[in-house]
């Protein structure tokens, strides 16, 4: 008996190191991921104006699990109901497995925005979003992100901090189609989020459809642009190989006949009929169930069973609450109550070392939290 779990990011780390405590010792385990470490992803936004936390985000992959077996290659198809993989390095075949592959960046066939901008999802883009908007520091020159989910308010906020330390009139504007900031997030939360980014100098510009981009100007619907020296997108997520679109699960996760699915790397309707936000509280809260139901039909399949498949697990989503960094401010939620200044920032820090001590990553969280 295999089980495989392809991709290692929140939810695939989350499932793996649950399997390695549910499965029996003779079925086997195997983590596909291309790279050899998990990235804490949703602190990448740090790594724009402290490049040395990068080594703080990850993990090498060999520190996490105990009996896993990682296979560095990337997912390129994907057979859900044959249990059938094509990796770069071969084929895989699996009894029962997972699909937690995440999402890629969204740029919606846009003229010239993929050829113009940097998304915002790895370590690599930190980087280069760092080293050019230092160029346009020196300049005082503009910057536009366009996208104001969770990722973009960040981003902004720590490129506005970080021409504020350099002593630079450049600027950084921040678009965004709906009418506010943070759209998807409960009323409160947003109104702080946008307080928090007016009190950085982000210039906010919501209501703003972007149509294009051609010679260094964002073209709105409305008929006007907004010219750049630095163009970062945050504009939404897609599926990536081997699934081009993200599917739509059930409750009980499953994609095919022999896999199931977590995370971002599709679109999830709980138990209540309700589609999930994409993050990365829900995706580790999604790999319980899966680890259950991947728990249960391996072992419907290694017994014979009755002839009648197991009854499976279903997700509901229930919210823990919203963290958000802007540039030195945090605004954070918790029931009904929103936090900003030191009270939001202490939290976002807990919530990023406890991640890391979770995942016996002791030293990285003792880290960050000296360095935060």
């Amino acid at each position: 008996m295999h089980v495989a779990v392809l991709g290692a990011g929140y939810a695939g780390v989350a499932l793996a190191r649950n399997l390695e405590d549910r499965l029996p010792e003779a079925v086997s385990l195997t983590v596909v991921d291309e790279r050899d470490t998990h990235l804490v992803q949703h602190l990448v936004h740090r790594a724009v104006r402290y490049p040395g936390v990068a080594d703080e985000l990850t993990v090498p992959f060999e520190a996490l699990f105990d009996r896993a077996t990682h296979r560095q290659a990337r997912v390129t198809d994907l057979d859900p109901d044959a249990g059938h993989a094509v990796l770069s390095d071969g084929d895989l075949e699996f009894d029962v497995g997972a699909v937690a592959l995440g999402a890629e960046t969204n740029f919606y066939g846009l003229s010239g925005v993929e050829s113009s901008a940097t998304p915002l999802k790895r370590l690599e883009h930190a980087e280069r979003i760092r080293e050019r908007f230092l160029d346009v520091c020196a300049a005082d020159g503009r910057t536009v992100v366009a996208g104001a989910g969770l990722s973009g308010v960040q981003v902004s906020g720590e490129l506005a901090a970080l021409a504020d330390e350099r002593g630079s009139d450049a600027t950084v504007t921040l678009l965004e189609r709906e009418p506010t900031v943070a759209p998807s997030f409960p009323d409160r939360f947003r109104r702080a989020v946008r307080e928090e980014l007016d009190d950085t100098a982000v210039d906010v510009r919501t209501g703003r459809t972007v149509t294009g981009v051609a010679d260094d100007a964002v073209a709105l619907a409305r008929g006007d642009e907004v010219a750049f020296d630095q163009l970062v997108w945050t504009g939404g997520i897609t599926g990536g190989e081997p699934l081009a679109e993200r599917p739509v699960v059930r409750a009980n996760l499953r994609l095919g006949d022999s896999t199931f699915a977590v995370g971002d790397a599709a679109r999830v309707v709980d138990e209540d009929g309700e589609a999930v936000p994409a993050s990365a509280q829900t995706a580790v809260r999604e790999a319980d169930v899966a680890a259950t139901n991947i728990e249960r039909l391996a072992a419907h399949r290694r017994t014979g069973g009755d002839g009648f498949e197991p009854r499976l697990a279903r997700y509901g989503y229930t919210s823990l609450g919203w963290l958000v960094s802007v540039g030195d401010g945090a605004v954070a939620q918790v029931g009904p109550t929103v936090l900003r200044g030191e009270a939001a920032k202490t939290a976002k820090t807990t919530v990023a070392a406890g991640y890391l001590g979770s995942l016996g990553a002791v030293d990285r969280a003792m880290a960050y939290v000296q360095d935060h």
